[in-house]
């Protein structure tokens, strides 16, 4: 989702609660990655596979200058033949320890085993964030969640279109302080979306 139509998201959702609650975890999301140099280990549910979410964090840490937000996707399934990228099992999940971040899509309760081994990594001294419906032993695990109710305004794919893209906005600065053209281009879309100043 590019910056435009990020802005617009947030000028519909403005007033509620979203967009600072989407920023406030991908701050959480940032600051225990980048710290840390990367290490950031996505994973979904056997029946949801966070593509997007993925995709959308690579492209936010090209644009922001934060290879730490690349992510690892983890897959409960990986076929023979897939390529090095999408060949990463739950295994890797098991191997997490201190230094490394766990994001966990969850639109549904996980099955398989994943949150026996969130709970490993996470004694093992991962950090845990969840995107999540409201499971209680989802979010049990979490050191930050941010949960999505059957009653709010918005679905988890585009908390996750507004998490990615504030994961990337605070970036690293600019060399010598200048803007990026991404800077540019979300300041201008903000500018045209917000509402005309009052006149008296």
């Amino acid at each position: 989702m590019d910056a435009v139509r990020v802005a617009l998201l947030r000028e519909v959702l403005a007033g509620t609660e979203w967009p600072a609650a989407t920023r406030r975890f991908a701050r959480a999301l940032r600051s225990s990655v980048v710290p840390q140099g990367g290490g950031l280990l996505l994973v979904g549910t056997e029946v949801y596979e966070p593509w997007h979410m993925a995709a959308h964090l690579v492209d936010e840490s090209t644009w922001s200058g934060l290879p730490q937000l690349r992510p690892t996707l983890v897959r409960h399934r990986v076929e023979p033949g897939d390529p090095a990228h999408l060949a990463v099992g739950l295994g890797r999940i098991e191997a997490a320890g201190r230094g490394e971040t766990l994001l966990v899509v969850a639109p549904e309760r996980p099955g398989g085993g994943l949150l026996e081994r969130v709970h490993d990594a996470r004694r093992a001294g991962a950090t845990v964030l969840t995107l999540d419906r409201g499971d209680a032993e989802v979010r049990g695990l979490a050191h930050e969640a941010l949960t999505v109710g059957d009653g709010d305004d918005v679905d988890l794919d585009t908390v996750q279109h507004l998490v990615s893209a504030a994961a990337g906005e605070n970036g690293a600065p600019s060399p010598r302080g200048r803007r990026t053209f991404r800077d540019r281009l979300s300041r201008l879309a903000d500018q045209l979306t917000a509402p005309p100043p009052a006149r008296w």
